[in-house]
């Protein structure tokens, strides 16, 4: 076996066995891609040496799979999504047992879930049980969100590490702290920084130039607003309080969505010490959702237009066509300036809907 698949299965192994929240983020998204792309299944999945595993999913009840029955095996050596409109016109899975029995998939869309260091661990796909097409704007949000569930995952993971090294070595936290992309913070009952990682000290300088250092205290980094909304919630963790939400926050050169974790920070014996404070920059994910709501507010208003505004114009041109042809073919003036009012607001209407597809 190469020693590139001896990594990628070691990585997928380190995951599986990883426990996470499944009422949690992980199964809002896949609720999310499913929703949006407008399919009745989808699913996060794991592929090891022999077998598919699915940790997320909507629409399915199956756990697992073989793996050489799967769509998304053909994921594994590749970094793009892969799209099959008709999988009864796919040599690949025509024979699938997937496609030809229960559920009977036709329509496939999955984008692979790489890991930092370049390690394919799956997919975050969607399905249907009908032909179909997928946008281009729905793609690209799947790739996003499949970004977002290895950066969960990694970040879980990094959780995950730092609570074995502390019980094992006091504040050891390098390995934690230094998850790519990933801002971390540990601090102490007293509001001084005790460890932090290269990403948060980066940021901090970039947009407030400070530079961190361990003992620094937090009323020195932050300021104003941002250090009351801060210090609430370093109070709350302190109180033995979790926090996870999302933020929009605007910078003086930059605006970011943060997803945050705010959580006390123990000591072997169970003492609270300090807080952890963990964000991730989000803002990508946040700007496909609103391009795809406003894709959809657009296919909406020209679906009204459709249906309600192009009748009266239309109505009028017919009805002015009839009447031409009782007459021979023959029109006065002012019936011909009529028509020519009413193919104008037809022409109007159109302009409308192709602005709409522009947007």
């Amino acid at each position: 076996m190469p020693q590139k698949e001896i990594e990628r299965l070691q990585a997928v192994h380190r995951f599986l066995n990883l426990e996470i929240n499944e009422t949690g983020e992980l199964q809002e998204i896949v609720e999310l891609a499913s929703e949006l792309c407008e399919t009745p299944i989808a699913l996060i999945t794991l592929i090891d040496e022999d077998t598919q595993y699915f940790k997320f999913k909507v629409g399915i009840d199956l756990d697992q799979n073989v793996r050489e029955d799967t769509f998304c095996a053909y994921l594994i050596n590749g970094n793009i999504p892969m799209i099959v409109e008709d999988a009864l016109l796919d040599s690949r899975f025509v024979n699938s047992r997937y496609v030809a029995g229960v559920p009977h998939v036709r329509f496939y869309a999955g984008a692979p879930l790489i890991t930092h260091d370049g390690h394919t661990l799956g997919s975050l796909c969607v399905l249907d049980v009908n032909p179909r097409q997928i946008s281009y704007a729905q793609q690209h949000l799947l790739k996003a969100l499949a970004k977002r569930v290895v950066q969960i995952m990694e970040f879980n993971f990094s959780l995950h590490i730092v609570k074995k090294q502390f019980l094992q070595s006091e504040m050891k936290l390098q390995s934690f702290f230094e998850s790519a992309g990933v801002c971390h913070l540990l601090i102490g009952k007293e509001m001084e920084v005790i460890a932090f990682n290269k990403t948060m000290a980066d940021f901090l300088e970039r947009v407030y130039h400070i530079q961190l250092y361990a003992g620094i205290k937090i009323d020195q980094v932050f300021k104003y607003k941002q250090l009351d909304s801060f210090l609430a919630e370093y109070k709350d963790a302190l109180n033995g309080v979790s926090l996870k939400y999302e933020r929009k926050v605007n910078y003086t050169s930059e605006t970011v969505w943060w997803y945050v974790t705010f959580e006390p920070a123990y000591n072997p014996q169970g003492e609270i010490i300090g807080a952890s404070y963990n964000a991730i920059d989000i803002s990508e994910r946040k700007h496909n959702e609103e391009q795809i709501m406003t894709q959809n507010e657009s296919l909406i208003s020209i679906a009204y237009i459709q249906s309600h505004e192009l009748r009266k114009p239309v109505a009028s041109i017919l009805g002015f066509m009839n009447l031409f042809k009782m007459n021979d073919y023959s029109a006065t003036k002012e019936e011909l300036i009529m028509m020519e009012k009413a193919a104008k607001e037809l022409d109007n209407k159109i302009r409308t809907i192709v602005n709409f597809t522009e947007l």
